[in-house]
């Protein structure tokens, strides 16, 4: 959200509402709707819809950020349409999906963006069985995508200088934590490194550590200039690749694996009277890790 408002990305016209991972209850539905009912569990997914005419929707391509990117005219969740931090929000039937039982609101809502970005970029690498998967950010984003890696038996390790942040990854199931390239190195390197952090220096460090015809997938959205080493992309046949949503089955497959309480997003709960207290946090890097706001 801070992209937005402070201007970093584009966006839909002011005044509107924000918040592009939504869950909630259904309390109305309209004329002819049948696939939902009140009081189903749903989460609005991001990209609602497109403008159908466009030559990318021609083709059929999947509805995600690349699409919001791209579309000529899309229907995103906050973006260009007003989002989920209110009361209420009326979308359409076929731009929600069903909520696993059981799974907290609170932890539903962060697998609709940041949890769905982690699978997709886990399925793009498509890590062989036995690879070794690093985590660089262990933030946001990257303490579930260390967290699907895992539940998907990878084995993973946790890139972070935060020294605060190395028992919390262990705990989260890193099977090893290194504070940077060289520690990777020594560390035996890794097979895919997935980027989630907000710099990419950072990201640019712990590529080092990569093995030979090793995939780097960045996720995460950072605003520094990301600058490799043509001589090291080459000799390694390093992969980079980019990676958003990839398609609404990486966003079943983060709502399954959490609803079956092998992926547990780390949120801060705040009610609706404390929003902006929300909101200075997260963009203050203070967050622990997803701030959740309630309007119940």
């Amino acid at each position: 959200m801070g992209g937005l408002t402070e201007g970093k990305l584009s966006s839909g016209p002011f005044p509107r509402t924000f918040g592009h991972e939504g869950v909630g209850e259904i309390v109305a539905v309209g004329e002819g709707v049948t696939s939902r009912q009140v009081g189903d569990r749903v989460g609005i997914v991001p990209v609602q819809e497109t403008c159908g005419w466009c030559g990318r929707c021609r083709r059929g391509e999947p509805l995600d950020f690349e699409t919001v990117a791209n579309c000529a005219a899309p229907v995103f969740t906050g973006m260009t349409v007003s989002g989920a931090h209110a009361d209420y929000v009326a979308v359409r039937s076929d731009a929600t999906v069903l909520l696993p039982d059981g799974l907290a609101f609170e932890h539903a809502a962060p697998s609709m963006c940041v949890g769905y970005t982690a699978v997709a970029g886990l399925r793009r690498a498509d890590p062989a069985p036995g690879s070794r998967v690093a985590v660089s950010g262990i933030g946001g984003l990257g303490h579930l995508a260390l967290q699907y890696a895992k539940a998907l038996g990878l084995e993973v390790v946790a890139v972070t200088r935060s020294a605060d942040k190395v028992d919390l990854a262990l705990r989260l199931g890193a099977d090893a934590v290194v504070a940077g390239d060289e520690e990777l190195r020594a560390a035996g390197g890794a097979d895919v490194l997935l980027a989630a952090n907000s710099s990419n220096a950072a990201v640019v460090d712990a590529m080092q550590g990569v093995r030979p015809r090793g995939t780097v997938v960045m996720m995460g959205i950072a605003f520094d200039e990301f600058s490799v080493t043509n001589m090291h992309v080459v000799m390694q046949r390093l992969q980079i690749l980019g990676s958003a949503h990839n398609g609404v089955q990486h966003l079943a497959e983060a709502l399954r694996l959490a609803g079956e309480g092998k992926v547990t997003p780390r949120v801060e709960v705040y009610g609706k009277d404390r929003a902006a207290e929300a909101y200075s946090r997260a963009a203050e890097g203070k967050s622990r890790f997803r701030s959740v706001i309630s309007y119940a």
